[in-house]
């Protein structure tokens, strides 16, 4: 599923730094993925735009924007990216907003097990590839649907 050659890409924020770095360290570490990393919404929202990712994992709580926000401008940007907000915050009515106003795929709460985590980013990242890959091959019908109406139309006039 992946394209030859790519390595799927996270991108993790989270505005404790520490956090960020046991993060970052686990996945860099136990999981193929490349990781981008970033403690403020801002920075990461400009590399969002800049290239693509396959799953985004945000911090709730940030001093900035909190991560809800953050995501519903990724969601903008990038449907097809898989949305996990990571939180310690955990509430039924935070959880309910990041689902409907974020399109989130998981909610996890912290502190996290890191099996749990590699799960959840596994499926995510998987879930991505098949969206994006649905999206090619629903272009692809649509091209050759275009290609079949003007065959058809010159036939038509061929025959008229």
């Amino acid at each position: 599923m992946t394209e030859p050659g790519r390595t799927p890409t996270i991108m993790v924020v989270d505005d404790e730094e520490m956090v960020l770095a046991a993060l970052r360290s686990f996945l860099e570490l136990e999981t193929p993925y490349r990781v981008l990393s970033y403690t403020t919404p801002a920075e990461a929202l400009q590399r969002f735009e800049e290239e693509r990712v396959d799953v985004v994992v945000a911090d709730f709580m940030m001093p900035e924007m909190d991560g809800v926000e953050m995501l519903c401008r990724m969601r903008e940007v990038r449907p097809h990216c898989a949305r996990v907000l990571l939180t310690g915050y955990a509430d039924i009515d935070n959880a309910v907003r990041a689902i409907n106003e974020a399109g989130l795929y998981y909610y996890l709460r912290k502190p996290w097990e890191n099996e749990d985590l590699a799960l959840v980013l596994r499926n995510a990242v998987e879930r991505s590839e098949l969206v994006n890959e649905l999206d090619a091959r629903i272009s692809a019908l649509e091209d050759a649907n275009g290609q079949l109406l003007a065959i058809r139309r010159r036939l038509i006039q061929a025959f008229l």
